[in-house]
């Protein structure tokens, strides 16, 4: 079992920046791929990030690339998205994710939610224009 709790959220201008948090208790971190999605109200929930157990390889989303950085501490049991230039459209609340890379996350499905075992509650993160 993996419990997630993300932090960081919180009220910014356009062009401002936040970092988010995720910490993730249980054992053998670093064999867990992990993800961010983010959902804002009406829509789907969408893939923003992710990376490997190592933290060797991070994939983002279109929308971030650039602007995103997903890194890990594995000796902390914690991972963190740094987010720059934010704009309104970052709206949302965003989720972490843990997925077994033994069982269910790979380099082929890491922007899927099927590729992920447990979830954070989410922390909101809103950006004024």
């Amino acid at each position: 079992q993996v419990q997630l709790v993300e932090s960081g959220g919180g009220l910014v201008q356009t062009g401002g920046s936040l970092r988010l948090s995720c910490a993730a208790s249980g054992r053998s971190f670093s064999s867990y791929g992990m993800g961010w999605f983010r959902q804002a109200p009406g829509k789907e929930r969408e893939f923003v990030a992710a990376i490997s157990g190592s933290g060797g390889t991070a994939y983002y989303g279109d929308s971030v690339k650039g602007r995103f950085t997903f890194s890990r501490d594995n000796a902390k049991n914690m991972v963190y998205l740094q987010m720059n230039s934010l704009k309104p459209e970052d709206t949302a609340v965003y989720y972490c994710a843990a997925g077994s890379m033994y069982l269910r996350y790979s380099s082929r499905n890491y922007s899927k939610r099927d590729a992920y075992d447990y979830w954070g509650p989410g922390t909101q993160v809103t950006v004024s224009s």
